[in-house]
């Protein structure tokens, strides 16, 4: 989640335009207006949070807060559509998860890279109260199953981390035997770029 130049949250994983049309330009140094006169191919632009919680009315929100800049404006797109309970918010920045809840009274949380550290710390280790104490008050963790030569997701570490009451999300899965692997091992949600590998995938186990 970016914001744009005008204050308007905007759904956007880069921070610029270069990976997706080649432009070296910001997101957030363009107007939402400007945003949405962006080709990106199959008729698609970038488009707000507030217009994509009311294209969606029933559709769940996995929401990573980027920047600073985006908190506020995100909260506020949030609290308008009254979406609060169809949402989760997650950041890198435990400081910018933190103030995004706070505006968010009751809302879902994963746990920033902070607080997963200390989590993974106790799970690797057996200690059970420090996985209880660093996942205090969230809802889930969200992590690669690698990160460089450390592998993160072991069947001890999901035990321990659905012990202390928090779901297990594994990113960025696109294959779909990689996808079953991680759900027969107890995951609880994937995060892929194939949507449609995806449905299949759970289509199957339903």
């Amino acid at each position: 989640m970016h914001t744009s130049a005008d204050g308007v949250a905007v759904l956007s994983h880069d921070p610029d335009l270069t990976r997706l049309v080649g432009r070296s330009v910001r997101v957030g140094d363009l107007t939402m207006a400007e945003l949405r006169r962006i080709d990106l191919g199959h008729g698609q632009s970038f488009v707000s949070l507030a217009a994509a919680l009311d294209a969606f009315p029933e559709a769940r929100f996995n929401i990573d807060i980027k920047t600073d800049l985006a908190v506020q404006p995100a909260a506020r797109a949030i609290r308008d559509a009254r979406a609060t309970a169809r949402v989760l918010i997650t950041s890198f920045s435990e400081g910018r998860r933190r103030r995004t809840v706070s505006a968010l009274r009751g809302v879902a949380s994963s746990a920033s890279v902070f607080r997963f550290a200390w989590a993974l710390i106790g799970a690797k280790l057996g200690l059970a109260p420090l996985v209880r104490l660093a996942l205090r008050s969230l809802d889930a963790v969200q992590v690669p199953e690698r990160a460089g030569i450390l592998r993160v997701i072991t069947p001890r570490v999901v035990r321990a981390m659905h012990s202390a009451g928090v779901e297990v999300h594994v990113w960025t899965v696109n294959d779909p035997s990689d996808m079953i692997r991680l759900l027969d091992a107890g995951v609880d949600g994937l995060v892929t770029d194939r949507c449609d590998l995806g449905k299949a995938v759970a289509m199957t186990r339903s």
